[in-house]
């Protein structure tokens, strides 16, 4: 598997800028449909209450990166550099703004969502590349000095994040709620539609990941898809254990264990893709980062959606009774 996956170090796949313009078209309309379903006052709650909150943060900042670490470090005889140092690249990024969509479907906390995407995504200038550095650096240096060539330290522009946020994030928010404000008749019959927009959607930004890179998708996914569903896993389960661990609420609980899981691959995709932060030339392409990274972008929409649905089939109210009753 190693020496399949190290051939991938030569080959560039193809992601321009207008495929990530488009991704971000797609997230926003989906997160309109989102706000069409949120209530305002419930951030408010979720400021009060802020240990779900802090919760997520930690393991979005700090124990996902570290642990991620540890995974490459367990298999770094299986798998080569560029592919360790682009699970690091991903687990560095905010968390995903698909994240608020799925949360919603799966019953969770979607205001605590939101709250966590936005500001994962305004700290990922600062997060990013300390994260990056910290444990990329770490790992070229001093456990595999081959991924030397494709480590380079990164700098995220804080004004393309802050537009990001403002036009993925915000814009689609405050259209929810003038629709449901002025509206609330239509907004009730839009929800429903879209609810399955949103999923075609998805399945709509898949494919334009997949069908500019099929054949090399197809030759090594059978090698790469296993590192992706365990590094994706371990993402689920750190929101899932540390909600657990603090004793959240159900909804937060769900909430934290989705987020945790899904990732902005795409920031990484742009990252890998800018020359002035991942040069190419000189037998250096980037081939292996770029495929672990844009197969996390396939692959955590079909995950979170998956594990949304189980969710929503779910009764999610007993526990919380079941404490309740306690507490009396």
């Amino acid at each position: 598997m190693y020496q399949a996956l190290s051939e991938l170090d030569n080959i560039q796949l193809f992601f321009n800028t207008a495929n990530a313009e488009l991704l971000n078209i797609f997230l926003a309309i989906v997160m309109y449909g989102v706000a069409l379903g949120i209530k305002p006052h419930l951030f408010k709650s979720a400021l009060d209450s802020p240990k779900p909150l802090a919760v997520g943060l930690v393991c979005q900042w700090f124990v996902l990166p570290v642990l991620t670490f540890g995974l490459v470090l367990l298999f770094r005889f299986q798998i080569p550099s560029q592919v360790a140092l682009g699970l690091i690249l991903v687990a560095s990024c905010s968390g995903g703004i698909s994240s608020n969509f799925m949360v919603q479907y799966g019953k969770g906390n979607v205001e605590l969502s939101i709250l966590m995407t936005s500001i994962t995504t305004i700290g990922t200038p600062i997060f990013t590349p300390l994260n990056f550095a910290l444990w990329g650096g770490l790992y070229v240096k001093y456990f595999n000095r081959l991924g030397l060539a494709s480590y380079q330290p990164l700098q995220v522009s804080l004004g393309s994040t802050v537009l990001m946020v403002l036009f993925v994030i915000f814009l689609p928010l405050v259209l929810g709620w003038l629709t449901n404000k002025t509206a609330p008749r239509f907004s009730e019959r839009l929800k429903p539609v879209m609810r399955y927009l949103s999923i075609a959607l998805f399945l709509a930004t898949m494919l334009v990941m997949l069908i500019n890179n099929f054949q090399v998708f197809a030759k090594y996914i059978k090698y790469m898809l296993l590192i992706v569903f365990v590094h994706n896993l371990l993402a689920f389960c750190i929101g899932y254990l540390a909600s657990i661990m603090f004793k959240l609420p159900v909804k937060d609980l769900r909430t934290v264990t989705l987020d945790n899981g899904i990732r902005n691959s795409g920031l990484a995709l742009t990252l890998l893709n800018n020359p002035k932060v991942f040069p190419t030339g000189a037998g250096v392409v980037n081939g292996g980062m770029m495929f672990v990274t844009a197969l996390w972008g396939v692959w955590h929409l079909l995950a979170g959606f998956i594990l949304a649905v189980c969710l929503r089939l779910l009764k999610f109210d007993t526990l919380d009774l079941r404490r309740k009753k306690r507490s009396i």
